[in-house]
């Protein structure tokens, strides 16, 4: 594609950024918030790089106005934020705290006064700690305490706020906490991730229901990780196993949303999902006719049959191993497969529009002489919203990108080693510098 303009994506595309609450706050203990997973999560030893923990962050919290004003230099027109939990309901279910909605208040309104148009994220990973100890999303529970969260932000925000997200990635959020143990709150096994996992997609068309009956003229989306996964050859048990993966990766939470179900017909195990939950009588509460769905794609899986890997049976061929192009963070950059995995999810039917809700990569940068030269991060960007604009072309509906994200932030158990951001951060001062994509964005944005 020779020529890349904003202008080609049409008027009334949306560009935005996108960050989260757990990741750039900080002020853990500030204004009457409660702590939450992540906050005791990363107090563990080893399991944050560096032993990083996001008590500061980015500051976001006390620097708000100074974000939200770069965001709007860089010539961004939409702001995704997340709310804490923690922050306005301290305890998970209890009373609410009026200095944390004040804040959030206070967010919103800056937004409107600079012409950024807020999206609201209900629940980017930060659950408050009081409620894991209870269970968490592994107890039914949630479908009290969710609701309640869900109707205090409609009740309190819908006035100002109309673009809505209920989830951000819940097979991430459900594997890596649940399942696997790698990320807040550290639980392992099936017994644990059937009934995180169907508390989940329970919970998100709940959240859609909440909103679409509480806030009027609102537009409902939720969001999804997912990655195109590439059988390692022709091989019978390549394509099983690559099956079973694009059933956990891409397809466990979006079909029950659609109405289709759980995809037990391409992994067996996932049958037993009815075994682990008392609630299976609900099964159909779980689809919501969300007027968008959110997709944040960041990297292909090229996987293989693997016998030795209980359960799943497969592994990934990792891209180090395949000497392509890759990311700090050792993903594999490919224009192609995001624009694959878009076709793949318009292709289901019952999806209105498809909006990227993250979008961005990880590379290794450092201030040089007051700039920050980061050349492959803009190829990145080049490269993906290339295969973006022809997939629009191609007939997908797709109606807007947001990057991930505008300020180096705490990035989960990487902590502060992954720098996504398009300003970069001085986490010991704070101190903030616009990185060369930041200024190729203000460029791509700019009106002709």
């Amino acid at each position: 594609m020779k020529t890349l303009t904003a202008g080609a994506f049409g008027k009334d595309f949306t560009w935005g950024i996108a960050m989260a609450a757990a990741q750039n706050e900080g002020a853990y203990t500030e204004g009457g918030r409660g702590l939450s997973i992540w906050d005791v999560f990363s107090r563990k030893r080893g399991v944050i790089k560096g032993g990083a923990k996001p008590y500061t962050a980015c500051d976001f919290y006390h620097r708000y106005k100074e974000d939200l004003l770069l965001t709007k230099a860089l010539g961004f027109k939409s702001f995704r934020f997340s709310i804490a939990w923690s922050r306005v309901l301290p305890d998970g279910n209890g009373r609410p705290n009026k200095e944390g909605l004040r804040y959030y208040h206070q967010v919103i309104d800056e937004c409107l006064r600079l012409g950024l148009e807020p999206y609201i994220t209900l629940y980017h990973w930060d659950l408050p700690h009081a409620l894991e100890l209870e269970g968490g999303w592994t107890s039914y529970k949630m479908m009290r305490w969710f609701p309640r969260f869900v109707t205090l932000c409609a009740e309190e925000f819908g006035d100002k706020v109309k673009n809505w997200i209920v989830l951000n990635e819940p097979a991430g959020f459900t594997s890596l906490g649940y399942m696997l143990g790698r990320h807040a709150p550290g639980k392992t096994g099936l017994d644990n991730f059937f009934p995180a996992v169907h508390h989940t997609v329970l919970a998100q068309a709940e959240g859609g229901r909440i909103l679409r009956a509480l806030v009027p003229n609102a537009r409902i989306g939720t969001t999804f990780s997912c990655s195109e996964v590439i059988p390692y050859s022709d091989k019978p048990e390549d394509l099983l196993a690559a099956a079973r993966v694009d059933v956990m990766l891409n397809r466990l939470f979006v079909e029950p949303a659609l109405g289709k179900g759980y995809p037990s017909e391409a992994f067996k195990l996932i049958e037993r999902l009815e075994l682990y939950n008392k609630a299976w009588k609900y099964t159909e509460r779980m689809p919501f006719s969300f007027d968008y769905i959110g997709l944040q794609n960041y990297f292909p899986v090229v996987i293989r049959y693997n016998p030795l890997i209980p359960l799943i049976q497969a592994s990934e061929v990792r891209p180090v191993y395949r000497r392509v192009p890759r990311t700090a963070m050792g993903w594999e950059i490919n224009g192609t497969c995001f624009g694959n995995i878009i076709r793949r999810f318009w292709k289901y039917g019952g999806v209105k529009e498809i909006m990227i809700t993250e979008g961005g990569a990880a590379f290794k940068d450092s201030v040089s002489a007051g700039r920050v030269p980061d050349e492959a991060r803009i190829a990145y960007f080049k490269e993906y919203l290339e295969a973006l604009l022809k997939a629009k072309k191609d007939g997908v509906n797709i109606t807007g990108y947001f990057v991930w994200t505008l300020t180096d932030n705490f990035e989960w158990t990487e902590g502060y080693k992954a720098r996504f951001g398009l300003v970069y951060v001085d986490h010991q001062t704070q101190l903030r510098t616009i990185k060369d994509s930041g200024y190729w964005w203000r460029d791509f944005l700019s009106p002709a």
